[in-house]
């Protein structure tokens, strides 16, 4: 189903960005503003590298209107990352990458700490008085 998508001014953006730079939690902040975390990240660093939050218009890009014989060459109407940008980049797909990891190996932990609670467990009752605890004589 798709969501359509929420307009919010350049002049809110910097609010935002304000209130995210002063500590308040960016999981509040995008929630409030029904957007995600991600995109208060993308203005942030679009406003640190451009000095501007206006955003790029989605879709296709426009045409630059010629001449008849085609006099003025087309232009792109997307310019290419800078090198900054493609770096950010990299660097935030690198860190989604490893918050995955760590999130896979918290859960793998979780999963054998809890085995080794059980097995504690096991231990115990099988050692406590009263208990029968195997051994190499009883299993014979």
């Amino acid at each position: 189903m798709a969501r359509r998508q929420r307009i919010i001014h350049e002049d809110q953006k910097r609010e935002l960005l304000q209130r995210m730079e002063a500590g308040e939690a960016v999981t509040k902040l995008a929630d409030e503003v029904g957007i995600s975390r991600q995109r208060l990240y993308e203005w942030r660093d679009h406003l640190r590298l451009r000095g501007n939050l206006k955003s790029r218009r989605r879709g296709r890009p426009a045409r630059v209107a010629g001449g008849v014989d085609g006099d003025l060459p087309l232009q792109s109407a997307v310019d290419p990352p800078a090198p900054q940008e493609k770096a950010l980049t990299k660097a935030r797909r690198r860190i989604r990458e490893l918050e995955q990891k760590v999130g896979q190996q918290q859960l793998d932990l979780d999963f054998f700490r809890e085995a080794l609670r059980h097995f504690e467990e096991d231990q115990r009752r099988s050692s406590a008085p009263g208990e029968t605890g195997s051994s190499k004589s009883s299993k014979r």
